[in-house]
């Protein structure tokens, strides 16, 4: 005789979430991990508290703090950001206030964040950072995930700097041992890792020693020059002159394209008209033609298009010094003085 074997069902803790058993009277039975549903309900309820925890202390506990290392490599030949940061007194000075200047357009101004340290971290450059307020951090992270970080890095090192070509820079954001550039689709994970890496130490004198020497130089006032002494003292054959200050001339560059482009909106044909007093490219028809080729592109392109064909129609001539005199005398001066990084006084 014949006997069917006995077909029962184990309900055991194990690896598997879920295990098919042996069919039983024709019906398949499952069977169901316990355990690692309980791990996963944990794991879960562990993260759900650590991001009431980081709310709660925003709320009720005090500020929220946190910290993040920006790590930057200049990818232009020639230029080497460690290198100028470690040897030249003013070029540690230059490469603090690029530093400076792209914090303050990525996070949204002024406060909110310090630098506590710049570090080598060959052939990187480290700067430490404490955030002081979540909304700043927040901002700085969409700002560096979407590649504004990048590129208001590019723009001021290039006008500070002042390169005649386009200046790259590599870039990588980590908290403690974490690196944020494979996080950056998850915000709310890397605010919980840079909230979690807290500062090791208070701000480095040398970048207390920067701080003052910037706010120096943005609070001094513009030297009163009578005209017996511009008369003693004349420009240089190499610069120009702008407010009672000497610049050094030279070639325009992309970034100045790009910043003319961005704030001249409606006033780019008097410009062009002013510049085509001595461009013979910008005689004539040739304003209205760019208005009527570019039309559909809006004002950024007729103007790019505008400084783009000066620069091609003079070469080495298409200074700096002919678009700022061309901003004044249409009477332009505060995107004469965003081109030529004026600080406002406040």
């Amino acid at each position: 005789m014949n006997f069917l074997p006995r077909r029962h069902v184990d309900f055991h803790q194990s690896e598997s979430s879920l295990i098919p058993a042996r069919p039983m009277g024709g019906q398949e039975v499952i069977t169901v991990s316990v355990g690692v549903i309980l791990q996963k309900e944990a794991l879960l309820n562990n993260i759900y508290q650590s991001f009431k925890r980081m709310a709660d202390k925003t709320v009720d506990r005090g500020p929220w703090t946190g910290c993040a290392v920006m790590f930057l490599q200049s990818l232009c030949p020639g230029v080497n950001l460690l290198s100028l940061y470690k040897d030249r007194e003013q070029g540690k000075f230059i490469v603090f206030k690029v530093i400076k200047l792209t914090l303050t357009d990525s996070a949204g101004g002024l406060g909110g964040y310090e630098i506590l340290k710049v570090h080598d971290a060959d052939p990187f450059l480290g700067v430490e950072v404490k955030f002081e307020d979540v909304a700043a951090c927040q901002q700085f992270l969409e700002s560096y995930s979407s590649g504004a970080v990048r590129q208001s890095l590019s723009q001021h090192a290039c006008r500070l700097l002042a390169l005649s070509q386009e200046f790259t820079v590599e870039t990588q954001l980590k908290a403690s041992t974490h690196i944020l550039d494979l996080y950056l689709d998850k915000l709310e994970l890397c605010l919980q890792h840079i909230h979690l890496s807290q500062p090791e130490r208070l701000r480095d004198e040398e970048i207390d020693h920067l701080e003052q020497q910037l706010q120096t130089q943005a609070l001094r006032p513009a030297p009163q020059s009578t005209p017996v002494t511009q008369e003693e003292s004349p420009v240089p054959s190499n610069s120009f002159k702008f407010q009672n200050k000497v610049f050094e001339d030279r070639m325009l560059t992309a970034t100045d394209v790009q910043s003319f482009s961005n704030g001249v909106g409606r006033q780019w044909k008097h410009v062009g008209r002013a510049l085509g007093k001595s461009c013979r490219a910008l005689k004539g028809p040739a304003i209205d033609n760019l208005a009527y080729e570019y039309e559909r592109e809006g004002l950024y392109e007729q103007a790019y298009q505008l400084l783009s064909r000066f620069i091609q129609a003079e070469g080495r001539a298409a200074k700096l010094s002919r678009l700022v005199k061309a901003l004044e005398d249409c009477k332009l001066t505060s995107l004469a003085e965003n081109i030529l990084d004026i600080q406002p006084r406040e």
